[in-house]
């Protein structure tokens, strides 16, 4: 018989895991949909509208500047002190910065303090999501039992459709609801009041957990790291350079199937944002999909033979890019979508599995999570800007051989690790 306890405890063990990745890509959309259409003039006013949007779309980016320094500070905590109050620290950080950015006055009120205080705020989101995936992950896979790490590993992953599902279908209810003038005025404050749900949520799973089996091995061996980033960089430098490579394409996958597809599809395309919400909403049920196939196929194969499937895959995603997204079709371009986002859930569902598995564990919180970062740098951080550059200078063709580049980049990546485990 299977015994409750047990059964309860490992429910609670990857629901902690899960909502920490939701909150993460819930914050990303909300932030990156309020910039497009508040920020710009409540925060940077100017003169000249684009120079509002493009002020908004850079703080968008200095989360990504974050994220790798939130990695080597709480990787560093995570393989000294353990994965369970790191991650609770992680969540506090992250949830409180997208929480009180709800209640920040205006340039019109505080002037240049307004975008000050925005951009630190941002800083924090990103320098508390910089450690919650790796620590996440680590909660997932460490408590695997036997021959099901690569099903325990996708299960943080499943915050991501999570997360976009519930900031999505909240602005879309908002557009529905609101007119734009209340939006501009206060409705743009309520997904951010609303984060506390899951910031709580998180919390209340997370302060119970015991920590993970392999470290408290570790802490028993009196191995845990001094300095688990000098350690990582020194010894684990070719494991970090391919889990980096290696997370590239799942990125890029990601902000060229949302931001960019939703930025094209409204200006250049001419679609309104509620109805291609509406189509992001149904497509990202395929990423849901895709991570639950890869998750299994893991425990099946091996995480990373998933992972450089997928990354075939998104080069064959690349090459029908511009047939497919501009074709002015809609039922087509929700085919794409689709199929880009089922594509992305076998590079990104197996990550949970396959980047832990190339450190050992007395690093493997800094090392995970800082490959991670690094790659979301490179695949995500500058994606929708390049895309658009891209698009705009040479059409679509040119944004699909960029996809197909990340894809490219993976697999050199996966194949420089080889079948190293931690």
């Amino acid at each position: 018989m299977t015994d409750p306890q047990a059964g309860a405890s490992t429910r609670r063990i990857l629901g902690a895991s899960l909502v920490g990745t939701a909150v993460e890509f819930y914050d990303f959309y909300i932030y990156a949909t309020a910039a497009s259409l508040v920020f710009g003039p409540l925060f940077f006013p100017s003169k000249s509208p684009s120079i509002q949007l493009l002020s908004a779309y850079a703080s968008l980016a200095v989360a990504f500047v974050a994220r790798p320094v939130g990695a080597a500070f709480f990787g560093h905590f995570g393989d000294r002190i353990g994965r369970k109050s790191t991650l609770v620290a992680s969540l506090l950080v992250m949830g409180g910065s997208t929480f009180a950015i709800a209640f920040l006055p205006g340039y019109a009120t505080l002037g240049w303090v307004a975008p000050a205080i925005l951009c630190v705020l941002r800083f924090g989101q990103g320098f508390g999501l910089g450690g919650e995936w790796g620590g996440a992950a680590l909660l997932a896979v460490e408590n695997a039992p036997p021959g099901w790490r690569g099903r325990f590993g996708m299960v943080p992953q499943l915050g991501a459709p999570v997360g976009f599902i519930a900031a999505n279908g909240l602005f879309l209810l908002l557009g529905l609801a609101l007119g734009k003038g209340e939006f501009a005025a206060w409705g743009w404050r309520l997904p951010f009041l609303a984060s506390a749900v899951l910031v709580g949520l998180g919390l209340w799973v997370r302060v119970s957990l015991s920590e993970t089996p392999e470290f408290a091995a570790v802490l028993a061996r009196s191995h845990a790291a001094h300095a688990p980033m000098a350690e990582v960089l020194r010894h684990h430098w070719r494991e970090t350079l391919s889990g980096t490579l290696g997370v590239i394409c799942c990125f890029a996958l990601f902000y060229l199937a949302t931001a960019f597809a939703l930025g094209f599809g409204v200006t250049r395309l001419g679609y309104d944002r509620e109805t291609f919400l509406a189509v992001q909403l149904v497509a990202i049920l395929f990423l849901a999909v895709g991570i639950l196939a890869a998750g299994w196929l893991s425990d099946r194969t091996t995480p990373r033979r998933v992972l450089a499937v997928g990354c075939v895959a998104a080069v064959g995603v690349g090459a029908v890019l511009a047939p497919m997204l501009g074709s002015g079709s809609l039922p087509e371009v929700g085919a794409f979508l689709s199929l880009a986002l089922f594509v992305m859930g076998f590079v990104y569902g197996p990550l949970g599995a396959w980047l832990p598995g190339l450190f050992p564990a007395r690093v493997r919180y800094t090392g995970a999570s800082l490959a991670f970062n690094l790659g979301g740098v490179l695949g995500g951080g500058l994606a929708p800007v390049l895309a658009q550059a891209l698009a705009d200078r040479g059409g679509l063709a040119w944004v699909g051989a960029y996809l197909a580049a990340a894809g490219v980049a993976s697999l050199v990546g996966i194949g420089l690790a080889g079948d190293r485990k931690g």
